[in-house]
C-alpha cells in the first residue's frame, strides 16, 4: 500500500519560510496531479496550490506570490515552499496525489504549520 509521507512543518514567525515536502513510500504511475492542501481549526481543508503532470501550476487567491509548489512525477515527490507566512496560514497541511493509472487519490497524515511570534 503507498503511503504519503510529509515533512518540514513546524512553528515560524510571521515573515518567515518553511519549506514543506512529500514522498510516495513506492512509486506511483500515472500522475495527473499533485497537490497541498490545508485545514485550520473550525474550517473546511482547502486547496493550496496544485501542480499538473505537465507542469501547469495552480494557486489559492490567498497565497500566490508567497508560495510555490514543485514536484517529480518520476519520483513522486511534491514540495511547497512557503515564503511570507501569516499567521492565517496556520493549519495542518496534507499532501495529495491522483492517479489516472490506479484511478484513485492519496493523501499524507499531514503535517502542522504555526506561524505565530
Amino acid at each position: 500500500q503507498v503511503q504519503l509521507v510529509e515533512s518540514g512543518g513546524g512553528l515560524v514567525q510571521p515573515g518567515g519560510s518553511l519549506r514543506l515536502s512529500c514522498a510516495a513510500s513506492k512509486s506511483i504511475v500515472g500522475i495527473h496531479v499533485m497537490a497541498w492542501h490545508r485545514q485550520a481549526p473550525g474550517k473546511q481543508r482547502e486547496l493550496v496550490a496544485q501542480i499538473g503532470g505537465d507542469g501547469s501550476t495552480n494557486y489559492a487567491d490567498s497565497v500566490k506570490g508567497r508560495f510555490a509548489i514543485s514536484g517529480d512525477t518520476s519520483k513522486s515527490t511534491v514540495n511547497l515552499q512557503m515564503n511570507s507566512l501569516k499567521p492565517e496560514d496556520t493549519a495542518v497541511y496534507y499532501c495529495y496525489v491522483y492517479s489516472w493509472h490506479a484511478r484513485r487519490d492519496y493523501w499524507g497524515q499531514g503535517t502542522q504549520v504555526t506561524v505565530s511570534s
